[in-house]
């Protein structure tokens, strides 16, 4: 791909003459789509609605540099942001710089050293298996470590003290309006995997014989000691492989995260992704498993998907199949909160624990250039009762304002997508 090259000065050296100066690279991709989303009726009797929407797939832009400082050693940053390509309340604010992979970093002979904010090794897998999407309707921004959207117990993280604060009923201190500076957890039992890891360290391996490993931590710089005690980090790693001339590829992660549901006790997943190339289809495979801690028990949820790509022409026919259990472990009729911030049981019983959804799509992309694609197809999500699974960046539900549909609500669409590389 060509790529435009940015010169600027090393710091402060704008007026110096023969000043050393450093090139840095600009990239990214706008990525849009034209859509007829559907909602079918809700639990509850809620109606269903259609409507068109323009949609813009994670497009972004950066800015990245690489130096050669000897001894075998280079040193290296990214700075990446979002591209929301609509004006919206729903996104307005990821529209500042750096939202997105950005990170210094020293690579070298041991490995690849580096410091910010970046995907998770768990989040990496999904590269390995996600071969079947067109368009940004696509598994893993809907149910393949996306828990989060399911769940009827409301997160202690990232709440709002002083004011109404889910589980803790009237609050006994007043320390602010947040304490989610690093994005811990982000709604209830049921949090995602899939995530995007602020305030933290990152080591990769070297490539040995197809293998690779990495490991990441996000700092514990949210730990509170006052009001409710909190303490929260966590672990991400992954082992991956790929081989047979990249017709194969598999890997595995573990994720660990500590007080994200429940005070004092770690949250922990474990994943396999991965695929093989047959030439004539490509096809991925996913299995996830996450446990959440409560007040009285575990809460167990298990996703699985398959993918396949098979080539046509420039371009593939792509398909995807994806599937959220319901989340197993402690019900009860009401949900209340546990005297440290953490929820008692997994949802509620009735219809809340019928908490599954199931995922389909199928379409047709098609390659103009190294650089433009442009494809077509339909995607929906089937909601049990009690769920509410959508897509990331989905045109708001019958609410007209929420992102989430309400409970039992099937989101569909027919799109027109096309991405454009830089």
């Amino acid at each position: 791909m060509q790529k435009k090259l940015l010169t600027i000065a090393v710091a402060g050296a704008l007026a110096a003459p023969g000043v050393a100066m450093a090139q840095a690279e600009v990239y990214g991709f706008v990525w849009m789509s034209v859509n007829k989303f559907k909602y079918s009726d809700g639990t509850g009797g809620v109606p269903s609605k259609s409507m068109w929407d323009v949609a813009s797939h994670a497009s972004n832009f950066g800015v990245r540099g690489r130096e050669n400082i000897g001894a075998g050693l280079t040193a290296w940053f990214q700075i990446e942001a979002n591209i929301p390509m609509e004006r919206t309340n729903n996104v307005a604010h990821t529209s500042s710089f750096s939202t997105r992979n950005s990170a210094l970093g020293l690579q070298g002979g041991f490995g690849n050293f580096f410091i910010g904010q970046w995907t998770t090794p768990w989040t990496d897998l999904d590269g390995l298996w996600s071969v079947g999407s067109v368009g940004g309707w696509t598994p893993h921004a809907a149910i393949i470590g996306r828990r989060e959207t399911t769940g009827a117990a409301p997160n202690w993280n990232c709440s709002s003290f002083g004011v109404g604060m889910g589980n803790f009923g009237t609050a006994a201190t007043t320390l602010g309006t947040s304490v989610c500076d690093s994005v811990e957890g982000n709604s209830g039992v049921g949090h995602s995997f899939f995530r995007r890891i602020s305030n933290s360290i990152h080591y990769n391996t070297p490539v040995f014989g197809g293998a690779q490993v990495k490991v990441a931590y996000q700092t514990n710089q949210d730990k509170a000691t006052t009001g409710i005690v909190q303490d929260p980090s966590m672990w991400s790693g992954s082992v991956t492989w790929s081989g047979m001339g990249g017709r194969a590829r598999i890997g595995a992660a573990f994720d660990a995260h500590k007080d994200f549901t429940s005070i004092g006790k770690t949250d922990k997943g474990w994943s396999v992704k991965g695929g093989y190339n047959f030439g004539f289809a490509d096809v991925g495979l996913a299995y996830e498993n996450m446990e959440y801690k409560v007040g009285t028990g575990d809460c167990e949820a298990v996703q699985y998907g398959v993918a396949l790509a098979i080539p046509v022409g420039q371009g593939h026919i792509r398909t995807a199949y994806a599937k959220a259990d319901d989340i197993d472990g402690p019900t009860a009729a009401a949900v209340t909160g546990a005297a440290a911030g953490a929820p008692n049981v997994c949802t509620a019983t009735g219809a809340a624990a019928d908490n599954g959804g199931q995922f389909w799509s199928l379409g047709y992309d098609y390659r103009f250039s190294k650089r433009t694609t442009a494809g077509f197809g339909y995607a929906i999500i089937k909601n049990d009762p009690g769920a509410i699974f959508t897509w990331s960046g989905a045109a708001s539900s019958q609410g007209a304002v929420s992102l989430n549909p309400p409970a039992g609500s099937d989101p569909s669409t027919f799109f027109v997508s096309m991405i454009h590389r830089f």
